[in-house]
């Protein structure tokens, strides 16, 4: 048999390149061809997926999200960069600062792929730790956020409370040469109780006063980015980037930018790229298939095997695995699952595209979470004799 083995990571356990080789050591100790893709939904690994697809590793030390230098990285390939916001601004479980995380080290990012001469950049957004809008991202782009005395204001979403002028003057001319497509499946608008602040605020540390500060915040900023955007406009349109205006939304309204599907993605980046950078969204999994060669791949295949830590609900909306299936689906080769553990039932299953499911907790509940690697190579040894009904 061919396999395609094209899992997302095993979060806390184990990379998707790790999943992806031990499953293939398996088939291939079993005499079968495998070949290896390991996928990302536009969060963290989507640098990890794009470097295993033949993008070049570019280091760049840049702003964490609470200041703090982090050494993180771009890809890049045939002029497209890669870059994954979590690399830069992710969320670091054991020291969360929720009203003074900052998005302007994923703006670094950005700023080092048209340094680097970039004409599309592929900006994956996931596993966020700020909740600013994107006013750090815009920041390290050229972007100022004022207060009423013209001074600038301290990056994270507390203090937009007190911005008062969005200066988009000096926001860098490269930006109206490059396509930016946000790699991204959250569809949250920026404001409301279903927006970036309510939905994920507590997510990092934001207890409900700081989400109701920090969506009060977003608010603000939201009505005098669009009002820069609009003055910019008029002083000279060919000079800026959303000049060419947002796909997503037809109405230069504070109401229609704050309320397109995605920009509340990431604390509000989505809002930041969309808005101002012109950025376009698409399905996270769907980029990096493309990225990957999903579909050259799977001719020839007589299997697909995908997969992630945990086969849950959350995985039939736009998670990785459901868009692995969905793709061999539609290519006519049948795809199965191998999990960490698995909350579907079989109707479920089926109902996404996968055949079946094997779960590592059903054949060792204490190693799958110490030391799943023999586990799932284990899997793969197995895997073509599991299913010959296939």
């Amino acid at each position: 048999m061919r396999v395609l083995v094209a899992p997302d990571k095993f979060k806390g356990t184990l990379t998707a390149v790790e999943v992806a080789g031990h499953l293939a050591a398996g088939l291939r100790d079993a005499g079968h061809e495998a070949v290896e893709m390991p996928v990302a939904d536009g969060g963290e690994g989507t640098l990890e997926a794009a470097l295993a697809a033949g993008f070049r590793r570019v280091p760049v030390t840049v702003c964490g999200p609470t200041g703090t230098p982090v050494a993180a990285a771009i890809g890049l390939r045939d002029g497209t960069a890669l870059v994954e916001l979590a690399a830069a601004s992710g969320l670091a479980p054991a020291d969360p600062d929720p009203l003074r995380a900052t998005s302007r080290g994923t703006g670094e990012l950005v700023a080092a792929a048209l340094d680097a001469g970039a004409r599309r950049i592929i900006l994956g957004l996931g596993g966020s730790a700020c909740t600013d809008g994107g006013a750090g991202l815009l920041g390290a782009l050229g972007a100022r956020v004022l207060d009423a005395a013209g001074t600038p204001l301290p990056d994270g979403g507390g203090a937009l409370r007190d911005a008062a002028e969005v200066d988009l003057r000096a926001l860098d001319p490269r930006l109206a040469e490059v396509e930016i497509v946000l790699a991204c499946d959250v569809d949250n608008p920026l404001l409301g109780p279903s927006g970036a602040a309510a939905v994920y605020g507590p997510q990092k540390g934001a207890g409900p006063a700081e989400v109701a500060l920090l969506d009060a915040g977003l608010a603000r900023f939201s009505r005098l980015v669009v009002r820069a955007r609009e003055a910019a406009q008029v002083a000279g349109p060919a000079q800026w980037v959303f000049a060419r205006g947002v796909q997503e939304w037809s109405a230069a309204t504070e109401e229609a930018a704050a309320a397109v599907p995605g920009a509340g993605a990431a604390g509000g980046v989505g809002f930041a790229a969309l808005t101002v950078l012109g950025a376009r969204r698409r399905p996270g999994i769907e980029v990096v298939l493309k990225l990957a060669g999903f579909a050259e791949h799977l001719g020839g295949s007589d299997l697909v095997v995908t997969g992630e830590g945990a086969l849950d609900a959350q995985t039939l909306h736009g998670k990785a695995p459901a868009g692995v299936a969905a793709a061999a689906r539609a290519g006519g080769v049948p795809a199965v699952a191998v999990c960490g553990r698995c909350d579907l039932d079989p109707s479920a299953l089926v109902a996404a595209g996968l055949r079946r499911a094997i779960a590592l907790a059903d054949l060792d509940p204490e190693r799958c979470l110490t030391d799943p690697g023999p586990l799932l190579r284990r899997v793969g040894r197995e895997l073509p004799s599991r299913f010959t009904d296939l």
